[in-house]
């Protein structure tokens, strides 16, 4: 295997764009929201665009661009997390992955649970929640924030690419990440998709998924809760709901760290993940 390949595989009734590098046990990797597998997003703290090489070099790295994200296209209609799950474990099927282990930051985080809800017993060796399950907390702040962030109101009932476009511009810290995520999606996609991908997170990031933290209980893999102590989305108090619902699982709160990843979450997922491989 070359260090970076990857391409396009059918799945689920699309074709789902992923890169990998590495060898040996198989890592599936999903990207947080608003960005992607593409390697722009490197310098970023909520990519792990960044990180490929770190894992790469322990693991068979997949990482897969979400339905209608990056190069990703969609089939029309709005975009669950159950769909998400599904594509995840379809892209599985077709790799011909034998137990993967499962990692996801933010929105990834939510749909590598949800893959081990709906998986069953065996499906995953072991999975990383990184800051994403806040979603299983039907009073979640988060859900209130990703409306005013994509729809320009607390109470917003749709994406407005307007607001928000006009509310990362006029911020200087969040315009080169505006810029990135046009650049991504309408370079993948074409011209104007950018809005397009709004739309279709708004859907699925405001609203429950339809799970709670009593269906953490289901999954049987090794499960690691991970997140920084200063996350404006994920609480610490849900972190610990989430962990105590688990049969099999592990907390790790990094001090001084907000809602992105950082070597030391790396650090963490790689020593989560070999210490289940060994012992089995």
């Amino acid at each position: 295997m070359t260090a970076n390949s990857g391409g396009f595989i059918r799945a689920n009734g699309i074709d789902i764009h992923y890169v990998q590098a590495g060898q040996g046990v198989p890592l599936i990797l999903l990207h947080g929201g608003l960005v992607s597998t593409n390697p722009i997003w490197a310098p970023t703290p909520v990519s792990y665009a960044g990180h490929m090489q770190t894992l790469a070099r322990r693991y068979r790295v997949i990482a897969p661009d979400t339905r209608g994200c990056g190069r990703t296209v969609h089939d029309g209609g709005v975009v669950t997390f159950d769909q998400l799950a599904d594509d995840v474990l379809a892209l599985a099927d077709a790799l011909d992955l034998d137990q993967p282990l499962i990692a996801g930051f933010s929105e990834g985080g939510t749909t590598a649970t949800i893959a081990g809800i709906r998986g069953g017993q065996g499906r995953f060796q072991a999975i990383v929640n990184d800051a994403g399950y806040d979603a299983f907390n039907p009073q979640a702040p988060s859900a209130a924030m990703m409306r005013q962030t994509l729809g320009g109101s607390p109470t917003a009932t749709e994406a407005d690419p307007d607001a928000f476009a006009q509310m990362m511009t006029h911020n200087e810290q969040m315009r080169p990440m505006f810029e990135l995520l046009k650049a991504d999606q309408d370079g993948g996609q074409g011209d104007g998709h950018w809005a397009e991908y709004l739309r279709l997170a708004f859907h699925r990031t405001t609203q429950p998924p339809g799970y709670t933290f009593e269906d953490l209980a289901k999954i049987t893999a090794p499960t690691l809760i991970l997140v920084g102590d200063r996350d404006d989305y994920c609480t610490l108090d849900d972190a610990v709901t989430a962990y105590r619902q688990l049969t099999n699982g592990e907390i790790a709160v990094l001090p001084g760290t907000g809602h992105i990843i950082t070597p030391a979450k790396i650090d963490q997922t790689l020593g989560f993940f070999g210490r289940h491989l060994q012992a089995s």
